[in-house]
């Protein structure tokens, strides 16, 4: 990851608000009170946490992300108002790790479709809920409402890059939610191109 991401940094945010649809709508829906924890897992560059922290004044940010790259521009980003730490979303001790062992709100935004292991990421991060907490997922969807074209080219330039869209990601969280006694909500954003879950504790 450190390989790929040395060279994109710079240039990374810049790039994906062009196709990365649904984070601000994401961080808009969070309904996040001062004091609460929010986690980004796959946090990147920070630009999410930064919005998060600016949309709902006083939470408490920490963000996780496996590339000390990226991890790098997140703390040029954020600097002392969040808390960050270098490691696998499919396996860390949140609270060795950030110093907090649950959040109110956790975040995973185009990161399931970059982690070979998404499932074992969407468990770990349901086991970081507090009561009354919440996982918060956007990513690629079907995007079956594209034109065939639009869409073959889009999913083959995402395949350049080792992303997979999880077509399955609703059947998955149907199935954590049902194991750990969640609450799942599935929407799909305009011609599939990204859907959303969410599992509430």
């Amino acid at each position: 990851m450190d390989r790929i991401y040395r060279w994109q940094r710079p240039i990374y945010d810049l790039t994906r608000k062009y196709y990365l649809f649904g984070r601000d709508r994401l961080i808009d829906e969070l309904d996040a009170r001062p004091g609460m924890a929010v986690l980004e897992i796959g946090c990147g560059t920070g630009r999410n946490l930064a919005l998060v922290g600016r949309r709902w004044p006083g939470v408490r940010l920490f963000g996780l992300d496996i590339s000390t790259e990226m991890l790098r521009s997140a703390s040029a980003t954020l600097g002392p108002q969040a808390t960050l730490a270098q490691g696998d979303a499919t396996r860390f001790n949140a609270g060795a790790l950030l110093g907090q062992p649950g959040f109110e709100r956790v975040i995973l935004s185009y990161a399931v479709s970059m982690i070979p292991d998404w499932q074992g990421a969407l468990e770990q991060a349901a086991t970081t809920l507090k009561p009354g907490g919440s996982l918060h997922v956007v990513d690629f969807g079907d995007c079956a409402g594209l034109p065939l074209p639009l869409r073959k080219a889009l999913l083959g330039w995402l395949a350049r890059f080792h992303v997979s869209p999880r077509l399955d990601l609703a059947i998955a969280a149907a199935r954590i939610a049902r194991e750990r006694g969640l609450l799942m909500e599935h929407r799909r954003g305009a011609c599939g191109y990204y859907q959303m879950v969410r599992l509430s504790r």
